[in-house]
């Protein structure tokens, strides 16, 4: 039994991504079609980006893992946990007992023990193997792990209180034994007891995923020998979204994820649609040591002088809503707390000339005789408006006075800037967030890379405190204090949500199911005619 340090995570991961992980939080959306369904078909799926890596403990193999892993357990539409993996379960906020579901075997045979469980837990928690994607979902507690084979139980005990430790630990892809004795294999190779299995990898995608025979355990008992479940899974690598729309609509691809202005020119058009939540421009601002924007008055001043409801707007592409909170709508403890805790518009100007800077010859604002310089970054490969967000709020700070870069990078080359380099001022991604509240801790406090993943290096006294106190309320009881912790967050312009957003999956033939984020759920999928 070994004990697990307190969660340190590598330079390689952003949250948009490593929330994937944690995806499962909330309840599946099902989408609906009436004809027959097909046996032994293919089902194409258009994804973004491509996968460097299909490691599921890494930040790009996060996504992808639900089709080749399961966890102990997934939980349902209306929100409750179910099975998985385990069959049974108990938990407080310092201790958590999984009961495993007999007969579950891995890709290569073998069966699956509690003992390769428990491996599998410390292996994703170990700061020394530097998995941000595991990190990310895993409790930000020291924990222990024991397992009992004969009785087919798993245990942990953690160090201090978590109010989630199911919905954390429970909701883990495992990686079996022959996964973790060659982990480098599992870039290129799946070894997981899910439905399926990694079969075909090209540099670039597309990747595909073929079906087990005699899966009977995901879901709440859902197995491969359901009519109409694909028997092979292709996933395309599509980065522009107008031409992941025309694929639904000519039949190169049968299911998408269409976020933008696309998405009108697919109602009525005869496709299956489950609509997703998400935070559509969550920007950070670099707080790190040295960096302009560490001074809280000129983070308060940059942010009172964006127009919020004009970048809902251009975020959304349309009319929009400010987002009220860093996570999206549906997620656990979601509340309204934006605007009564944001600087007011007017208080730009006041805050300022308390942070020292002053106008110069053109406008331009200095202090000490230095201009205010910033970089501002993005990528579209994390929604198609995103550019245009960063566009308006780097119009609004140049006519504050500040002198503003405005770089739109690869989702990769924004992972750098990010965690590696630091080289930002502001970054404006879009996400889901996370199910939980928890889940956004590490990135709002903490070490920052490559101790953690506080890659903005936010230090705010009142959120850590608050934290504290509601780590020790178990489950949703501790909604308010959570909330509270927030809304420091929001005082204190540490982050800024720009939009309550929403895209939808759409399927052509298909019919499936998704959970919090819109990740599908590979058990639910079904080929039509």
């Amino acid at each position: 039994m070994a004990a697990m340090p307190r969660r340190r995570t590598p330079c390689t991961a952003a949250l948009t991504v490593a929330a994937l992980l944690a995806a499962g939080c909330a309840g599946p959306v099902r989408s609906a079609t009436d004809t027959p369904v097909v046996a032994h078909g293919t089902v194409r799926i258009a994804v973004p980006a491509e996968t460097p890596s299909f490691h599921p403990y890494s930040a790009f193999g996060a996504g992808p893992a639900r089709y080749a892993y399961d966890s102990l357990v997934n939980v349902a539409a209306d929100g409750t946990v179910v099975s998985g993996l385990a069959t049974a379960w108990r938990a407080d906020p310092t201790s958590a007992v999984f009961t495993l579901r007999p007969g579950v075997t891995c890709s290569d045979g073998t069966a699956l023990t509690a003992e390769a469980v428990a491996r599998s837990l410390r292996y994703a928690a170990d700061p020394a193997n530097q998995l941000a994607g595991a990190q990310a979902v895993l409790p930000g507690v020291p924990f222990t792990v024991t397992a009992d084979d004969p009785t087919g139980t798993v245990a942990v005990t953690a160090a201090a209180p978590h109010p989630f430790l199911t919905r954390t630990l429970g909701l883990l892809p495992i990686v079996c034994p022959a996964g973790l004795d060659r982990p480098q294999s599992l870039d290129r190779t799946s070894a997981g007891t899910g439905p399926y299995v990694l079969t075909g990898y090209t540099a670039g995608g597309p990747y595909e995923f073929t079906r087990r025979e005699g899966y009977g355990w995901g879901p709440a008992g859902a197995d491969t020998a359901a009519p109409g479940l694909p028997a092979r899974i292709v996933l395309n690598v599509v980065p522009q979204e107008a031409t992941a729309a025309n694929l639904l609509l000519t039949g190169g691809v049968e299911i998408a994820t269409v976020h933008g202005p696309d998405r009108a020119r697919l109602t009525d058009r005869g496709l299956a649609t489950a609509d997703v939540a998400t935070i559509v421009g969550l920007t950070f601002f670099n707080q790190r040591p040295g960096r302009p924007l560490a001074d809280p008055a000129l983070r308060r001043a940059l942010v009172a002088a964006l127009d919020r409801q004009g970048l809902a707007n251009v975020a959304v592409g349309g009319t929009g809503r400010p987002a009220g909170d860093f996570g999206a709508v549906g997620a656990v403890c979601h509340a309204e707390l934006a605007a009564a805790n944001l600087p007011a518009p007017a208080t730009a100007a006041e805050a300022l000339r308390a942070a020292g800077w002053t106008r110069g010859a053109g406008g331009r604002l200095l202090r000490d005789g230095r201009p205010l310089r910033l970089r501002l970054i993005t990528s579209p490969d994390l929604g198609p408006t995103l550019p245009s967000v960063a566009e308006l709020m780097a119009r609004s700070w140049t006519e504050l006075g500040a002198d503003v870069r405005l770089v739109s990078e690869s989702l990769p080359a924004l992972v750098n800037a990010m965690y590696r380099s630091g080289d930002f001022d502001a970054v404006v991604g879009s996400t889901p967030g996370f199910p939980l509240p928890v889940g956004f801790v590490p990135f709002f406090s903490g070490p920052p890379p490559a101790e953690g993943l506080n890659f903005a290096g936010v230090t705010n006294p009142g959120y850590d405190a608050l934290v504290a106190q509601a780590l020790r309320e178990p489950d949703t009881t501790g909604c308010d204090t959570w909330n509270r912790a927030s809304a420091e967050l929001f005082r204190a312009a540490d982050a800024l949500p720009v939009a309550d957003g929403r895209s939808t999956v759409y399927g052509r033939r298909t019919t499936f199911a998704t959970t919090f984020g819109g990740a599908l759920v590979p058990t639910s999928i079904r080929l039509h005619r």
